[in-house]
C-alpha cells in the first residue's frame, strides 16, 4: 500500500542557510523520487521572499532534477526578528502555532486522502482532534515545557505513528508513556548524487586554496553554541601546524566566530557554502570533526547530525565527542571518540588521527563502506513501508469524531 499523496508539514524557512531546511526539502524530493506526489507546507516568513523561478529553491538545496516535490508557503503571525533576541519567546511561539494551525487548515481543505508527516506536533494534533487517521509526527526533540508535553500526548493518542530521529529521541517518548511499537529511528541522511565522481584529494584543495601537504581538519555545519566550534577554535590554537577550515553557519554566528578568532592565522572561516558545494570541503580533507557539548539533550542524545553521514558518503575519518548521540550513529572503525567539553581531549584525538595514516585508512574504508543505508532515497523506502504496516494494522478505540478545520 502506498499514499495518493503525501503531505510534509514543516516550520522551515526556504531558502534558509540553517540544516533544518536543507533535511525537509531533501526529505520532501526523497518521497516523490520514491513515486510518491509529495507537497511540503513550509512557513512564509515576513523577510524571506519567495523565489521568481520555482526550480530556483530546489537547485538551493541540492535537489536533483528528475523529481521535485510541490511546495507551499503557508502563512503565519512573523514578527520575531522585528524584537531583540531577549524578548524573542513570545514571537517564537506565536510564529510556530499561527504557523501549525494554517497548516492543519490547509491539510483539510486540500490534501482530504494524502498521508501527513508532520514536524509540528501543534498541527499533528489539530489533525487527530479532527479525525485524521493518516497522521504521523517526526520528532527532533522531546519537547521540555509542560503545555507541548501534554499537546503531544494528546496527539499520541491518535497518531499513526512516530518518527523518531535518534534512540533518545524513542526512549524518551517511551518514558513519557508512549507505545514503543507506535514509534520508529530514523537518522538522517545524505544525497548520494552529490558525492558522484568527487575530484581527488589534491584538485579538491586546489579549488579551496588549501596547501596540498597540510594536514587538514574540516568542520562543516551549522555553529550554535551546543556544535562545539568554541572547541574546535581552541584545538586550532593548540595545534598551529594543522589547518583548520570550517564551512557553515548563519552569517551572524560567523561573524561573531571571525571576530573571536581573528589571530589565528591556522583557521579560516569559509562561511555558508551550498550544499552541492560540501562535498568538495571534505574530499579536501584528512579529518572531519564532530565537536558536540554534553549540554543540552539536543546535543547529547538528539541530534542526528547531516555532517555526520555526509562524511560517511564522502568516506572521511572523524574524531567525534563521546556522547550517546554520536555513538548512535558511529563505531569505534569509523571515529575516535574524545571526551566532550574538553579542548585538549579534542587536539589530543585529532593529533593521534592525523599521526597515523593506516588508521586514517582504516576509518576512510570503514566509513565509506556503511554510507549506501543512509542516503535520503533508501530512509524514505523504509518510511513509507513503515507508514503502510503503522495503517495496516487494527487501531483501538475508534477514531474521534471529526471537526471542520477549515472554517
Amino acid at each position: 500500500m502506498r499514499p495518493a499523496q503525501l503531505v510534509l508539514v514543516a516550520n522551515a524557512r526556504l531558502p534558509s542557510q540553517r540544516a533544518q531546511s536543507l533535511q525537509v526539502a531533501q526529505v520532501a524530493a526523497a518521497f516523490e523520487r520514491a513515486g510518491v506526489p509529495t507537497t511540503l507546507l513550509h512557513a512564509r516568513r515576513r523577510d524571506t521572499p519567495e523565489p521568481r523561478d520555482p526550480a530556483e529553491l530546489w537547485d538551493y538545496y541540492g535537489v536533483p532534477a528528475d523529481a521535485r516535490p510541490r511546495r507551499v508557503a503557508v502563512p503565519c503571525v512573523d514578527w520575531i526578528d522585528l524584537t531583540p533576541r531577549a524578548l524573542q519567546y513570545v514571537p517564537a511561539r506565536l510564529q510556530e502555532l499561527s504557523f501549525a494551525r494554517n497548516a492543519a487548515r490547509r491539510v483539510a481543505r486540500d490534501f482530504a486522502t494524502a498521508w501527513i508527516l508532520s514536524r509540528e506536533i501543534e498541527c499533528a494534533r489539530a489533525l487527530v482532534r479532527a479525525g485524521r487517521r493518516e497522521v504521523f509526527l517526526e520528532l527532533h526533540r522531546v519537547p521540555g515545557g509542560r503545555a507541548r508535553r501534554r499537546w503531544l500526548l494528546e496527539a499520541a493518542r491518535g497518531l499513526a505513528g512516530i518518527v523518531a530521529i535518534s534512540g533518545g529521541v524513542r526512549e524518551d517518548l517511551a518514558e513519557l508513556g508512549l507505545d514503543p511499537a507506535s514509534i520508529v529511528v530514523e537518522h538522517d541522511g545524505f544525497e548520494p548524487r552529490r558525492f558522484e565522481g568527487l575530484p581527488s584529494r589534491e584538485a579538491a584543495r586546489r579549488e579551496l586554496g588549501i596547501d596540498r601537504e597540510a594536514p587538514l581538519v574540516v568542520y562543516t555545519g551549522g555553529l550554535l553554541a551546543w556544535k562545539g566550534v568554541d572547541l574546535l577554535v581552541e584545538a586550532a590554537r593548540r595545534l598551529p601546524k594543522v589547518r583548520f577550515l570550517v564551512a557553515g553557519g548563519m552569517d551572524a554566528d560567523v561573524r561573531e566566530l571571525r571576530s573571536s578568532a581573528a589571530e589565528l592565522a591556522n583557521l579560516r572561516l569559509d562561511g555558508f557554502q551550498p550544499p552541492e558545494r560540501v562535498p568538495l570541503y571534505l574530499r579536501a580533507a584528512d579529518v572531519g570533526v564532530v565537536p558536540n557539548r554534553s549540554r543540552p539533550a539536543i546535543s547529547a542524545r538528539y541530534t542526528s547530525p547531516l555532517k555526520v553521514f555526509e562524511a560517511r558518503a564522502a568516506g572521511l575519518p572523524l574524531v567525534a565527542s563521546d556522547l550517546p548521540s554520536l555513538r548512535e550513529v558511529l563505531n569505534e572503525e569509523q571515529a575516535l571518540f574524545v571526551a566532550p567539553d574538553d579542548a585538549a581531549a579534542l587536539s589530543r584525538g585529532l593529533e593521534a588521527v592525523l599521526a597515523d595514516a593506516g588508521l586514517r585508512r582504516r576509518m576512510a574504508e570503514a566509513q565509506a563502506a556503511g554510507a549506501a543505508q543512509h542516503g535520503w532515497d533508501a530512509r524514505a523506502e523504509r518510511l513509507l513501508a513503515w507508514m503502510a504496516g503503522r495503517l495496516e494494522e487494527p487501531q483501538e478505540g475508534g477514531v474521534p469524531p471529526a471537526r471542520n478545520l477549515a472554517q
